[in-house]
């Protein structure tokens, strides 16, 4: 299904808008927030991608963005040229795996448990209209820390973002945590509606432009115009880093329908 999937596309040497990616951020961008892709879109990037390569750079895991955005028979690695989950740290291109690198391994065993014991100590002094599940979510390029918890439904996740606007809880512990570990090279992004995701400094969405350079290694197909589109492009959104870069063509939207109309007046679909 995957292969047949892929053939019906020119190879990237052979795209007709030459040396040029589209970079996509998911939630809120490809989807609404943690909900899954519509028809539309689909369609629409299944055209974008006759023109030119395109990618997701999403900081979840492939699993989360296969939920999103694959269905049962189809795996995301099939609809986009390339994957990059959890920043890029988790890379795929045209289905097949690319190196990957670790926050454990990178930080170490001991300064990482400081830093979670740190975190639960903080959300267990915390007062909010709701707590629920897995504060601490451990994943291979950062960790996500969810003062409500991420098992939160719809509802609570609503309520916890309006509380969050007039009590900055998210923002008050990212100061609480850099004043703690002012030491351990981390950056902290606030994204999304209940948490924010704790990487080292540099392995923000920006770590995926390593991989989109190096096709010039692997196809010799220099990408000399990188679309990147994020709704959370304001500085301290997930997408700043990526969206300013110089290397990038930063598009700020605010939603699918959003990101649907710049596609089709940018690229005439």
């Amino acid at each position: 299904m995957a292969a047949e999937a892929a053939s019906v596309y020119p190879s990237l040497e052979n795209r007709p808008v030459k040396g040029t990616i589209c970079l996509f951020d998911v939630d809120g961008t490809l989807t609404p927030a943690r909900r899954t892709v519509s028809p539309e879109m689909l369609s629409l990037l299944s055209q974008l991608r006759h023109k030119c390569a395109i990618g997701f750079v999403g900081g979840s895991d492939l699993a989360k963005q296969q939920e999103q955005l694959g269905t049962a028979s189809i795996p995301v690695t099939s609809l986009f040229d390339f994957c990059f989950a959890e920043n890029g740290l988790t890379a795929y291109r045209m289905g097949k795996p690319l190196s990957s690198n670790s926050f454990i391994q990178w930080l170490g065993e001991e300064k990482y448990q400081n830093l979670v014991d740190f975190c639960l100590k903080y959300i267990a002094n915390l007062k909010l209209p709701k707590k629920r599940g897995t504060f601490v979510e451990f994943r291979n390029g950062m960790v996500n820390i969810s003062p409500i918890g991420r098992n939160a439904s719809v509802e609570e996740r609503n309520e916890f973002e309006a509380y969050d606007k007039v009590h900055n809880i998210r923002r008050d512990m990212v100061e609480a945590l850099k004043k703690e570990f002012p030491d351990y090279g981390l950056t902290y992004s606030i994204g999304g509606q209940i948490s924010f995701d704790v990487f080292p400094t540099g392995w923000d969405k920006t770590y995926c432009l390593q991989h989109v350079e190096n096709e010039k290694n692997i196809s010799g197909i220099e990408y000399k115009t990188i679309h990147f589109f994020g709704d959370k492009s304001f500085p301290g959104g997930n997408d700043y880093e990526i969206f300013s870069d110089p290397r990038t063509v930063g598009h700020a939207v605010n939603g699918p329908e959003d990101t649907m109309k710049l596609l089709k007046e940018i690229f005439q679909l």
